[in-house]
């Protein structure tokens, strides 16, 4: 695909370490492979050096040999580790004893490299449920400044250019917060809006998505969307937004060209962000199945570092590819 062929290349040029914690998994271990055969990052995996060994004669990789393995229970780091989750848990109670439990934990210690600066971004989720992946991150790397919510972002490429910016698309939030208010709402708008414009290299126009358009349905849900519009507005008077509009009239110029006379958004939408994590989570889901959409992600946006959750049904080919957006968005590309 070309839009990933040119975040590998784009990722080759200042390779970053990506720390994979599920190092015994076997499609990690398959897309490891794949990275290191193509070059674009230095792959960091957790887990017992003699059991990935045996994995990877089992599966007939010869590439995971240029990977840095960190075994979970002996490494040289382990107590300043432990020291530094003390540290940025204690006023959580967090004692020491607990901490060294912590410590082995492969998802916990793949944040404390992070955070430690010797690992650059993290890949997880192909075992892993997304809240065990993201609790580590809420409590080590945390979120960017004036950011108070994290969300998930799909890039959707259709088989057809009718759609968004010659069929692609950016969908958000379908991954983590489930029902944000308003102010998260234009958080989440926000956010998406950068993560278009540097992953894609596009200008992103964005619509905020209701079952109203300009007012034509009153409810709450409706004016919680009008009021993460305007929040959105004064967030970043620079971005092009729009909202509230119904899917059709965000997407169909003539739809939008009806339902919303004078939006420069209506119709031309390259950016859907949605009211609620489960109509977003089905969207994409009913896109990428029903339209052959190729889904991409879930991009996690607003954290402090980049750390990227996959689903536990994904491909080794998912895995590659949130690897080399990862890497860009370590090297400041994305």
């Amino acid at each position: 695909m070309e839009f990933i062929n040119k975040l590998k290349a784009k990722a080759k040029e200042n390779k970053k370490r990506i720390v994979l914690p599920e190092g015994l998994e076997e499609r990690t271990l398959q897309a490891a492979d794949v990275i290191l055969s193509e070059d674009f990052a230095d792959v960091i995996l957790i887990g017992n050096p003699g059991k990935i060994e045996e994995e990877a004669k089992r599966l007939g990789l010869t590439n995971l040999n240029k990977a840095t393995v960190v075994d979970p229970e002996n490494h040289e780091k382990k107590e300043a580790y432990t020291d530094l989750l003390v540290e940025l848990r204690k006023s959580k109670g967090l004692t020491r004893e607990q901490a060294e439990k912590f410590v082995v934990n492969p998802l916990y210690l793949a944040t404390l490299m992070i955070k430690s600066g010797d690992a650059d971004g993290e890949v997880a989720g192909a075992e892993n449920a997304t809240g065990d992946v993201l609790r580590p991150a809420f409590q080590v790397v945390k979120t960017l400044p004036g950011i108070s919510v994290v969300s998930g972002a799909f890039i959707m490429i259709l088989p057809n250019d009718e759609y968004g910016e010659e069929g692609m698309l950016v969908f958000a939030d379908c991954a983590v917060h489930p029902n944000p208010t308003a102010s998260e709402l234009a958080e989440i708008a926000v956010t998406t809006g950068k993560t278009t414009k540097s992953i894609a290299g596009i200008e992103p126009r964005v619509a905020m998505l209701s079952f109203s358009t300009k007012g034509s349905a009153k409810h709450e849900m409706v004016d919680k969307v009008v009021e993460a519009t305007r929040l959105a507005k004064e967030m970043d008077p620079e971005l092009k937004i729009d909202g509230e509009l119904q899917a059709d009239a965000a997407i169909v110029e003539a739809i939008g060209s009806k339902k919303a006379p004078g939006s420069e958004i209506a119709g031309k939408a390259n950016v859907l962000v949605f009211p609620t994590l489960e109509v977003g989570n089905i969207a994409y889901k009913l896109v990428q199945r029903m339209a052959h959409a190729e889904a991409i992600g879930p991009v996690l946006q607003g954290m402090a570092a980049p750390i990227n959750d996959l689903s536990r049904g994904c491909s080794v080919s998912d895995i590659v590819n949130l690897v080399a957006i990862t890497a860009n968005q370590a090297a400041g590309n994305v």
